[in-house]
């Protein structure tokens, strides 16, 4: 599970469906000054004993009571309080990973069992199951189990779907972030093993899920075991509360998806479409595959920005009496789904310009209908972003409308700028590309859409001077470190999906690891990247190979997991600085989750489970 919020769609979007610059000027030559990216197998052990293991639930449980539950912990702040408490009881750091999954549980224990049952999920992992001889099959949602009686899943699922809950048997599903944001659920009940559990800490909750997890005693994803009791007592449990106890940002991220949704016809209502048979018209083909490609498919995280954004300054200026319900006037509506509707556009385009096959899990737009019908659509979107914005005006005023459409018209032209720097950089005979290179196109491509998202909430409020310079340049921060964060997510190969690691750099990508290569590289490297880009080397994954190794000599992997330490301190320095509280904690929370560390280390062929962004 996994918010994966970016301007710039990763390579996971483009999957086959089997279903500064940083702030002032980067270092040409980072070096490795900060840690590597730590291995933390060794930190994700359970305690042996029953005994043990509730003497530390205990502890967590009274550890929590000191703790101010106002808002949503960061996965660093949750560390830091195991750390504390295992040091309290005088236990070894090999427990990190299962305190930190009891802290996080009893943070949120009591609003979790205020939600009503037919509002829960409860998340099974299929490793519960009998391995050998179970009926059960896969089906889109996960396991279809059979409720034979030959393992613990059955009784787990009977009950919870008696009392209402919703119930998947599948450990880590796409579906279950997109369950919980299309307003199914409002918190998880999961059991999974500390590696999944780990993965799932740094997303879901800091988003403001309430969830209680119940570890695995290991993670051999075979025929394992769990506390049962530890299911029981929270499983069939309900206290109401009169209000929640910590910010969420969860009705936000629902207010962004409802955008699209259930409120689609009211924001962008059909001109040519009214009908099915119009639909099918000549006349109106543009627009039906136009809305269609905009309702379905992506994170929908810029208008969720831009909404989150607009709360935040909003609520200072309301009065306290009155009311403070998650509703938007219609033209910040508009606004918010301009933003989508341009980056929509600049997706199809950017599909087309790379010869990509896939978006979303579905064949791109130019395979399905032609590459001129495809630029045709993306240019009707452009249109009709301009024209919201326009129509937005009545709610938010001509000047801030104004103002959005210089925005969103200076991101166009940056976006435009980076993506043809790397097309004439592809077709260069040279291969002359410096760090500084590779930033300066990561920020054009990235950053400005993040900005203009960011900027339409704040001007919509108002006026914006406090806090456009602020803006400009922790987006700059953010975009940038998170193209690299995709960078090295490229060479993290997924088995699962027929993924390859190193597409992008395959691809003739101006890439800052290639980069950092060609700086560090001896003239024989050099050479020998040169001939890899051309399609020298007998197969695919020879190339791949040794482009790798070229990568680890030149420790491109360690030297770009600095600069995405550098932004993401950075943008924290920026986000600390703002005077208002709520607008301080949203952009905190932006940099945990576009930024968030990456726990595996770079290695040859790595599965790693990946879980789906907010769809």
């Amino acid at each position: 599970m996994s918010i994966a919020p970016l301007d710039q769609e990763s390579s996971e979007d483009k999957r086959v469906p089997a279903h500064d610059q940083a702030e002032g000027r980067a270092s040409e030559d980072p070096k490795p000054v900060k840690r590597k990216r730590r291995s933390t197998s060794h930190l994700k052990a359970v305690p042996e004993t029953l005994a043990l293991r509730e003497e530390m639930k205990a502890e967590a449980e009274k550890y929590v009571q000191r703790l101010d539950c106002s808002n949503p912990f960061t996965k660093a702040m949750l560390e830091d309080w195991s750390r504390e408490l295992l040091a309290e009881m005088e236990q070894p750091e090999k427990f990190l990973g299962f305190m930190m999954v009891l802290i996080g549980n009893f943070f949120w224990k009591r609003q979790f069992l205020a939600i009503p049952f037919e509002r829960r999920l409860l998340l099974l992992p299929h490793c519960l199951k009998h391995a050998e001889g179970c009926p059960a099959e896969y089906d889109e949602f996960g396991l279809d189990c059979e409720k034979c009686g030959a393992c613990s899943i059955a009784d787990y699922k009977v009950k919870a779907e008696k009392l209402g809950y919703k119930v998947l048997v599948a450990e880590g599903s796409p579906v279950v972030l997109k369950i919980i944001v299309g307003g199914y659920v409002d918190g998880i009940l999961g059991v999974a093993c500390l590696n999944v559990l780990e993965k799932s800490i740094d997303k879901v909750l800091i988003a403001g899920v309430p969830s209680y997890a119940v570890p695995l005693h290991s993670g051999d994803c075979k025929n394992t075991k769990m506390d049962e009791p530890w299911i029981w007592e929270v499983l069939e449990k309900y206290e109401p509360l009169e209000q929640p106890l910590t910010r969420s940002y969860l009705p936000t991220m629902r207010a962004a998806n409802s955008l699209f949704e259930e409120h689609f016809d009211e924001i962008l209502p059909p001109l040519r479409t009214k009908t099915e048979a119009a639909a099918r018209t000549p006349l109106g083909k543009t627009e039906a595959i136009a809305y269609e490609w905009l309702k379905h498919g992506g994170k929908r995280f810029r208008p969720f920005i831009t909404l989150a954004a607009y709360d935040a300054l909003i609520k200072a200026q309301q009065d306290e009496a009155a009311d403070n319900s998650q509703t938007y006037p219609l033209g910040v509506q508009k606004a918010a789904m301009a933003i989508e509707v341009f980056h929509k556009a600049s997706l199809i385009h950017d599909d087309i310009e790379d010869d990509d096959q896939y978006r979303y899990g579905q064949e791109t737009l130019h395979r399905q209908h032609g590459t001129g019908m495809a630029i045709n659509i993306g240019d009707y979107l452009i249109g009709i972003g301009y024209r919201l914005l326009n129509e937005a005006r009545a709610d938010i005023g001509a000047e801030a409308a104004a103002d959005l459409v210089e925005k969103m018209a200076a991101a166009h032209l940056k976006l435009c700028e980076g993506q043809g720097a790397e097309m004439a950089w592809q077709e260069s005979e040279t291969f002359e590309l410096s760090p500084l290179d590779a930033l300066q196109i990561y920020a054009l491509k990235t950053s400005p859409a993040f900005e203009a998202a960011l900027y339409a909430g704040v001007r919509m409020t108002g006026s914006v001077n406090e806090y456009e310079e602020l803006i400009s340049s922790f987006s700059r921060q953010i975009g940038v470190g998170f193209q690299i964060l995709n960078d090295l997510k490229d060479w993290r190969g997924d088995d699962n999906n027929k993924l390859i690691s190193g597409q992008d750099a395959l691809a003739m990508r101006p890439t800052l690891l290639l980069a950092l290569a060609l700086q560090a590289g001896d003239e024989q490297q050099k050479a020998e990247l040169k001939e890899i880009l051309n399609g020298g080397g007998p197969s695919e994954y020879a190339r791949i190979n040794q482009l790798r190794k070229i990568y680890e000599s030149c420790d491109v992997f360690t030297k770009a997991e600095v600069l995405v330490d550098k932004s993401r301190d950075r943008a924290e320095e920026l986000a600390e600085s703002v005077q208002n509280e709520d607008l301080k904690q949203l952009l905190k929370f932006f940099c945990e989750t576009v930024l968030a560390e990456e726990t595996p280390e770079v290695k040859p062929d790595l599965p790693v489970l990946m879980p789906q962004p907010i769809a």
